[in-house]
C-alpha cells in the first residue's frame, strides 16, 4: 500500500469512552490474526460494523478512545476492517501508540458534535486539516509530529525500522 496523506471517507460517530473491549472483544483474542477484522467493534453498539465498514471509512469519537486494556489487536482489527483514520477528542495513550505503530492514522480533534454518521470528510494528515464535505467547513486537528508522519508513511514502526536499516 502506498502512502497517501489525504484521506476521504464516511463517518462512523461513536461517542466517548470507547474501550478496547468494544473495539476488539476479549473473546476474539483466540481468533487467528487474519480474522481480526471480523471482530472490529463487535463489542460496541454496532456489532455488525465489520460487515458494513467500507475501505477508508473514518471513526470519529469523543474523549478517551481506546481506553481499557492495552491489547494491540484493537487497532489492528480496525485497520484490517478498512478503517482509514480515527479522529477523537483524546486517545488512551497506549491505543494511540499501538495505532501509529501498525500504521493506522489517528488525529486529535473535537469533531464528535460536528458530524453525523454517513457524512463524508476529507483529511490532509500532513496539514492536520479536516474538511466536512457537505458544508466545506474546515477544522484544524492537532498536528502530527514528523516522526509520527514518517512512521505512518512507512506503513508502521516495523516497516519504518526495516527501511532505516535497509532490511527487506
Amino acid at each position: 500500500m502506498s502512502w497517501n496523506s489525504k484521506i476521504h471517507g464516511r463517518v462512523w460517530n461513536l461517542g466517548g469512552n470507547v474501550d478496547t473491549d468494544q473495539i476488539f472483544p476479549g473473546y476474539a483474542m483466540a481468533a487467528p490474526a487474519d480474522k481480526f477484522k471480523d471482530y472490529a467493534l463487535a463489542g460496541s453498539e454496532i456489532p455488525d460494523f465489520a460487515g458494513k465498514v467500507q475501505a477508508g471509512d473514518i471513526i470519529v469519537a469523543g474523549e478517551n478512545f481506546g481506553c481499557g486494556s492495552s491489547r494491540e489487536q484493537a487497532p489492528v482489527a480496525l485497520k484490517e476492517a478498512g478503517v482509514g483514520l480515527v479522529i477523537a477528542k483524546s486517545f488512551a495513550r497506549i491505543f494511540r501508540r499501538n495505532a501509529i505503530n501498525i500504521g493506522l492514522p489517528v488525529l486529535v480533534c473535537d469533531m464528535e458534535q460536528k458530524v453525523e454518521n454517513g457524512q463524508e470528510l476529507e483529511i490532509d494528515l500532513t496539514a492536520a486539516e479536516i474538511m466536512i464535505c457537505a458544508s466545506g467547513e474546515k477544522v484544524r486537528a492537532a498536528r502530527l509530529a514528523d516522526n509520527v508522519l514518517q512512521t505512518l508513511e512507512a506503513g508502521g514502526l516495523i516497516a519504518k525500522v526495516r527501511k532505516q536499516l535497509k532490511i527487506s
